[in-house]
């Protein structure tokens, strides 16, 4: 047994299951485990099944806490990893292996000088050389100019021109906003080619075993705006669909956590699409990607840090087990990628064809002219011109569809360098997709989940003009 100031573990286990009698259709050491890391689903259904034992439950938590000033779920960890090596101890034998480079390559990656040195080389040969420049840029730009552009959008307008005979009817599939010439284009030649290469990325950190180096490195900042290490996991998922990493907040231990979590999220995370065509477009202009980059950063740490101060409830505690580093397994990362690439169309080929269908509908019975006028004064005071408008409309049916608008937009020369990255500062700080905003609220609650997005809304076209007021003078 683990012992703690007279205080056991096992002891304490026991105790809450004593308490218990009702039907979990779970065992009740998992029931009283959940409920001495005070999991607050199962507590309210021991709340619903025998609401008179759940106060003395919570003596007996707050008793078990008291005796240490060590958080439960560290306590915890320490206890069963005890007991696991004891176990494995009488089944196993290990080799004593020459660990002096591992440890010498850990303390490289972790340490802040080094370990920040080598972040700054992934970032920039695996995010903005391969996913921006390479994949938004190069792929993108074939399939776009080529494969679309020259073969596929031709033949489909001449097809549809021959066979429908009613312009309403063949605005709905090709023209400017048609299913095929739109949705389609936007859905193959832009967003797949860019979440392919940042999978294949995040397909390659995890394999080797940087990601938990990674958060161990990035602890101590995280603290700062209420987080620990263990909030990299879904921060980085974030880069690749804020949706998903937002379901991951879960794994955070607090409620404190998991809000200032699905509020940076939805924020200031760009998704995989958002950031690869920013990197594209802001490339040629070094000067103006740092600018992005730096505005997107400092809201990141600016806002974390005001909602640690202003959100109530415990600190943040981090433990994390370190894996061996390893060199990627080619097949791995090939069936990760794979398997995400083919999640992430499956999910975003049919919004992009429904979102084609409702703006057609849109045009048609003038909501989405109404919509966009609503958005042109907003448009006007961050310096961008009114078909901005159209770009952050399609930004709230999904953030990537948003993205390629303006990349259509930077395509067509209607944007100079000032107003890239106004709107792109204003694009990534901007409300969350439907998907994202419809999951703020079942994770967060409606209150939160409305609360973040009016927030955003407002705080987002608030930097955009600072942005822009502030160019002049750093430009």
């Amino acid at each position: 047994m683990t012992k703690t100031a007279g205080f056991s573990v096992e002891e304490t286990l026991g105790e809450i299951e004593s308490l218990l009698s009702g039907d979990y259709r779970l065992s009740k050491r998992l029931v009283a485990l959940l409920l001495l890391e005070e999991d607050e689903e199962i507590e309210e259904k021991v709340r619903q099944k025998e609401p008179q034992a759940v106060q003395k439950i919570k003596e007996v938590v707050a008793a078990f806490q008291s005796h240490s000033k060590d958080f439960i779920e560290y306590r915890l960890a320490v206890h069963y990893k005890r007991r696991a090596a004891h176990i494995a101890s009488k089944a196993v034998r290990l080799r004593e292996e020459r660990t002096g480079f591992r440890k010498w390559v850990d303390l490289f990656l972790m340490h802040p000088v080094t370990g920040g040195i080598f972040l700054f080389l992934v970032l920039y040969w695996g995010l903005y050389r391969f996913v921006g420049v390479f994949g938004a840029g190069t792929v993108v730009d074939f399939f776009e100019d080529t494969v679309f552009g020259r073969y596929l959008n031709p033949w489909v307008e001449a097809f549809f021109t021959s066979v429908v005979p009613w312009q309403i009817l063949r605005d709905l599939f090709v023209g400017e906003y048609g299913v095929v010439t739109l949705g389609v284009r936007y859905a193959v030649a832009l967003i797949l080619p860019i979440v392919t290469f940042f999978f294949i990325v995040f397909s390659i950190i995890e394999d080797t075993g940087y990601l938990p180096r990674l958060a161990m490195l990035l602890d101590r900042i995280f603290k700062k705006i209420g987080l620990s290490g263990r909030a990299v996991i879904p921060m980085v998922l974030g880069l690749g669909c804020d949706t998903m990493a937002t379901l991951v907040t879960r794994t955070l231990p607090t409620r404190r956590e998991r809000v200032i979590a699905t509020l940076l999220l939805a924020l200031a995370v760009p998704c995989s699409a958002q950031l690869g065509v920013i990197l594209a477009i802001l490339s040629p202009y070094p000067k103006a990607m740092m600018l992005w980059a730096g505005t997107t950063g400092f809201v990141f740490l600016l806002v974390g840090f005001l909602a640690a101060r202003i959100l109530p409830g415990q600190k943040p505690s981090f433990y994390i087990e370190i894996p061996p580093l390893r060199w990627p397994n080619v097949s791995n990362v090939a069936v990760k990628t794979y398997v995400r690439v083919k999640w992430y169309f499956k999910e975003v080929l049919p919004l992009f064809l429904l979102a084609s269908v409702f703006i057609w509908f849109g045009r048609l019975t003038g909501l989405f002219d109404g919509l966009v006028n609503l958005l042109r004064w907003p448009m006007e005071q961050i310096g961008l011109p009114s078909k901005a408008a159209e770009i952050f409309l399609f930004g709230f049916f999904r953030r990537d569809y948003g993205a390629a608008g303006l990349y259509h937009l930077n395509d067509q020369g209607l944007l100079d360098v000032r107003q890239l990255v106004v709107a792109a500062v204003a694009l990534t700080l901007f409300l969350p997709c439907i998907a994202q905003f419809l999951i703020n609220v079942k994770e967060r609650g409606w209150k939160a989940g409305l609360g973040i997005s009016a927030f955003i809304l407002v705080f987002s076209f608030g930097v955009a003009w600072v942005v822009n007021f502030l160019w002049g003078f750093v430009a």
